[in-house]
């Protein structure tokens, strides 16, 4: 194996793969024809960005290059690797699913015919079947069924080839599954049913083919029926369909009509069609016995106090103003929806958005912090919804305080921000840190979470943290705001929170490629201002990450390092000649800058450093000689 190894250099193994990709079955024959078998192994067996010479033919319909790949080869028909389709990488995807999705029925045949399994699976536990079923390759479907494919298996999210043939709208799928006796009213992880998928696309054919074959209306972990879930993606044939039915109650009918309006207003744009659905709710309400009158409800600031019109006549008045309409929708959607489902919460960040897009930036704020403080009551610590939330604060800040004074639109302009606003979202990115850092303390939780989600809040919070340490080193801020931030900045930094490599808040802050995905840019770290912050308020200057960096060793990183950063963390007692555990020290690591151009090495150097540096340079035996506490500190020298 050493020399086939040897004699198959990695731009031959690339080569192979190119030639797969393409079809080139010539150059394939000519390349590989005359070596011996453990050469040709590792050829095709090799991996260009995660994929091999097979998957990448099957993906691509290369049926003659397949066929030498498995005959003259010999390559291994579960051989699996990394494929994208649609713009998405699939994980350890089988040759047999890279054809299935692709729609290739011809590879499929061969390679069921050469003992591929067809119930294999990607990483997601998604079947060739259910790849099938999702591009809608009925006569694939047909085969792999024939071959033994199990059409009750779900992928990890519990999402069967049913439920998927009737999101995509593959009807003929559907009939065949549902003739298969496909279980119709199982359901996902998330609690939905196929009747829910198919009432989320709007297949009034489907949802009548399902219902034919006894799906019921039940609810999913959201609390939806697969009427509401039509009502939210705006389907009204299938929502007039359903409420005709004699199994629908008034309730939900109304409730139905009620979350239609509000669809119609915030993502049709239709204000007409949607107080034509809210007044057929209110006959419904108030025009039959008994009355179903709506609830009360208390008045929201957030919302400009607005409560929800109960008679015809004062939604015909509606019309004449369409911001209230939007708050009426609002108020619609919380009421029936709940706090609990994502587009509760969207739509307000949406309606803040078109707010601050028109100048009112006060408004925004409003609809985002009550949107904000909804997330953290109901959602779980580290929700991507909540992250959202706060890293679109930290982008809407930013913008703020650059464009403070310009233009927006209709005479507007950005308005100064006021302090209080950043604080109290900031404290709200705090809280988030801290309470994933308990829930990734509690062991029952350890296994379920990446340590990522922790390390994308503790990034954010220091991105805001990074906005508010301007006010810090401002000569004409309030000494009583300077006080604020710097309290609320000790609050992150006494967590001692550590997050993906070992990382301290303090090393993130000065590690270049700590950056943001998002719109618009925040802050470029490293920052000085926010590291000076971070020091103040006890930050350790000399904490030590998973490869023994301390935060100088990854401010020398920024290339060039600034000075005042540098100079920051030294005087906070960071060690210049600390040694990370490849052996490296700040000076070592800085390129195209001397240490002498940053900091004075010989105020900053202490005698006690010295010493270690001398004891460890001699070999000099220590550990019986000097107390145990000292052994750390003359092995970081």
């Amino acid at each position: 194996m050493d020399i086939a190894s040897s004699c198959c250099s990695y731009k031959e193994k690339e080569q192979v793969y190119t030639s797969a990709r393409d079809g080139n079955l010539l150059f394939l024959k000519r390349f590989i024809g005359t070596r011996s078998q453990s050469e040709i192994d590792a050829l095709v067996s090799a991996k260009t960005g995660g994929c091999t010479a097979l998957l990448i033919a099957c993906r691509n319909g290369h049926y003659d290059v397949v066929q030498y790949l498995i005959k003259r080869c010999h390559t291994d028909v579960e051989q699996c690797g990394s494929v994208i389709f649609d713009g998405e990488t699939i994980e350890n995807a089988p040759p047999l699913w890279c054809a299935a999705a692709a729609g290739h029925t011809n590879i499929v045949k061969l390679l069921i015919r050469y003992g591929a399994n067809v119930n294999s699976t990607t990483k997601t536990n998604s079947t060739p079947l259910r790849a099938a079923c999702f591009d809608g390759h009925l006569e694939i479907v047909k085969y792999l069924v024939a071959h033994g494919a199990d059409i009750e298996i779900a992928n990890r999210h519990g999402h069967t080839c049913l439920m998927i043939a009737c999101y995509k709208g593959h009807y003929a799928i559907t009939k065949f599954l549902l003739g298969l006796k496909a279980n119709v009213n199982r359901k996902s992880v998330k609690g939905n049913s196929a009747l829910h998928d198919c009432a989320e696309s709007g297949s009034l054919e489907i949802l009548q083919l399902l219902l034919e074959h006894g799906a019921v209306m039940d609810v999913d972990s959201y609390g939806m029926t697969p009427l509401l879930a039509a009502s939210v993606t705006g389907h009204v044939a299938i929502v007039e369909h359903l409420i005709g039915l004699p199994i629908v109650s008034r309730e939900e009918k109304i409730a139905a009509l009620e979350l239609l309006g509000a669809t119609f207003i915030d993502k049709k744009r239709d204000m007409v069609n949607a107080l034509n659905f809210w007044k057929r709710a209110m006959e419904e309400r108030y025009n039959k016995e008994p009355l179903i009158p709506k609830p009360p409800t208390e008045p929201v600031a957030a919302y400009d106090y607005s409560v929800e019109v109960t008679d015809v006549n004062a939604l015909d008045e509606l019309l004449m103003d369409p911001d209230e309409m939007r708050m009426q929708a609002l108020l619609v959607r919380e009421r029936i929806l709940g706090p609990v489902h994502p587009d509760t919460s969207y739509y307000i960040r949406y309606r803040g958005a078109v707010s601050a897009d028109g100048g009112r930036f006060d408004r925004c704020i409003e609809l985002w912090t009550y949107a904000l403080g909804m997330q953290q009551r109901i959602l779980e610590p580290l929700n991507p919804m909540t992250q959202s939330s706060l890293l679109s604060f930290a982008e809407l800040f930013s913008f703020m305080l650059g464009e403070a004074g310009r233009p927006v639109t209709r005479g507007r302009v950005v308005p100064p921000i006021e302090t209080s606003d950043m604080l109290q979202v900031f404290k709200r990115a705090v809280r988030e840190v801290e309470l994933g850092q308990k829930m990734f303390n509690d062991p029952a939780f350890m296994h379920e979470k990446d340590l990522s989600s922790l390390n994308r809040a503790l990034v954010i919070a220091l991105h805001l943290a990074c906005l508010l340490s301007r006010l810090v080193f401002d000569e004409e801020s309030d000494n009583a705001v300077k006080k604020q931030i710097l309290q609320s900045i000790y609050d992150l930094v006494k967590l001692n929170v550590v997050v993906k490599q070992g990382r301290t808040a303090l090393h993130i802050a000065c590690n270049r490629e700590a950056a943001l995905v998002g719109r618009y840019p925040v802050c470029q770290f490293p920052l000085p201002q926010l590291v000076k912050a971070l020091l103040l308020v006890g930050a350790d200057a000399n904490a030590k990450d998973d490869e023994g960096n301390s935060p100088l060793h990854l401010a020398a990183l920024a290339r060039p390092c600034p000075a005042s950063l540098a100079q920051a963390l030294v005087e906070h007692g960071a060690h210049l000649d600390m040694r990370n555990h490849h052996g490296e020290t700040f000076e070592s690591l800085l390129q195209g800058q001397q240490v002498h151009e940053l900091v004075n090495p010989v105020r900053y150097t202490k005698l006690t450093c010295l010493a270690a540096a001398v004891v460890r340079k001699h070999e000099i035996p220590y550990r019986n000689q000097v107390p145990l506490a000292l052994h750390q500190f003359i092995e970081q020298h």
